[in-house]
């Protein structure tokens, strides 16, 4: 008996997995802010890449607005008492003063890198009807990719803003990176089964 082996490209895959089932229905997203917090600009995080990472969430958020599209801040706590980052009421705590001045929807507080995780957020979700998450915030190796997993295995769409989240080098018992290589590894790996990655350009320009 013949034997046949049929060849998929990765490319042809992933138009598979989402392009075509996308297309089925009119998304309803939320955009989620995650932790963009001072600890990341004048604390001991400083966020390094990409750059103007800060005006693309801020643009997004802001297009979000415009178009009606919920956006949810989420803020990092830190719950151990000597913490020396995100230790609450402190002003690296605190939220950017950019973001904390927009308007947004909801304000999620956690205290583990996933945003689902101890919160309302899936909840909150369900009963808007949301189907897709937007993902912008810090960092993209944690909280991030975190978040986004969580909500793939909730049966989310995902959408990952490649230069509306960011990162900085890191150094520790796993090795060393610096902080464009965790950005992104991070973006080829959630760019599978996770999330679609897209610019934050891209992004606006897709809404129409």
């Amino acid at each position: 008996m013949a034997s046949f082996r049929v060849k998929f490209s990765w490319k042809e895959i992933k138009v598979k997995l989402f392009d075509v089932s996308r297309e089925t229905h009119q998304m309803n997203r939320a955009l989620l802010v995650i932790d963009v917090q001072n600890e990341y600009f004048t604390g001991k995080l400083p966020v390094s890449y990409p750059s103007g990472s800060l005006d693309k969430i801020l643009r997004v958020m802001n297009t979000a607005h415009e178009k009606n599209i919920p956006v949810i801040v989420v803020r990092h706590t830190q719950p151990q008492e000597d913490t020396p980052i995100f230790k609450k009421g402190t002003p690296e705590w605190e939220l950017h003063p950019d973001v904390a001045q927009f308007p947004y929807n909801l304000l999620i507080e956690k205290s583990l890198p996933g945003s689902f995780t101890g919160t309302e957020l899936e909840a909150w979700l369900r009963d808007k009807g949301i189907d897709t998450v937007v993902i912008s915030g810090y960092m993209t190796q944690m909280c991030c990719d975190t978040t986004a997993r969580q909500a793939a295995h909730l049966g989310f769409s995902v959408e990952f803003l490649s230069d509306a989240t960011g990162t900085l080098a890191f150094q520790n018992n796993g090795g060393a990176a610096t902080d464009e290589e965790l950005h992104r590894a991070i973006l080829v790996a959630q760019d599978g089964f996770i999330s679609k990655i897209v610019s934050s350009s891209q992004w606006v320009e897709n809404l129409g």
